[in-house]
């Protein structure tokens, strides 16, 4: 049973839900590359500041389970704001970050970017869409994405389980 933090800011009490670290499977596809299995490991902490941080890493997949290769990392802040209203700040190595803005509804987030910056070097990616929920004690999300011309459609999605 997950129990709230003494020294949790009040302001991330809607968040409490999230904090720890959570691992599982996902899948993701675009119309510019193949699908694919991926696996994944996301950690959620917090300092006792209005805040949580937040880190990514996943990887690829083969038809066995087994790990091939890094994928994505990212990593950032998730800063709720009174009326339900939540910021996500988003840094990642691969050359761009990104401001999200959205709503938390219980354990319910949909969050919308309001910014993409990129590198010179980035690749093309120009806006995304995220759910998260809490759905049995797992936590699922998903990613709609809009990148290489391609309109804003499902990218990824995955199935994390809390890690004890």
């Amino acid at each position: 049973m997950f129990e709230i933090p003494d020294d949790l800011a009040p302001e991330c009490v809607p968040l409490a839900w999230l904090l720890g670290s959570w691992a599982g499977l996902g899948v993701g596809g675009y119309p510019t590359i193949d699908d694919f299995r991926f696996g994944q490991e996301v950690t959620f902490e917090h300092n006792g500041k209005p805040f949580l941080s937040y880190r990514s890493f996943s990887w690829l997949l083969d038809d066995d389970g087994q790990r091939v290769r890094p994928l994505a990392t990212e990593t950032g802040f998730w800063r709720p704001r009174p009326d339900g209203r939540l910021e996500v700040l988003l840094a990642h190595p691969t050359g761009f970050s990104e401001i999200w803005e959205g709503t938390l509804d219980g354990p319910r987030i949909e969050i919308r970017t309001d910014v993409v910056a990129r590198t010179e070097s980035a690749k093309e990616y120009t806006s995304g869409h995220r759910l998260y929920g809490l759905v049995d004690g797992d936590l699922m999300w998903a990613f709609d994405m809009a990148a290489m011309g391609e309109p804003l459609q499902p990218h990824l999605s995955a199935q994390l389980a809390r890690v004890e």
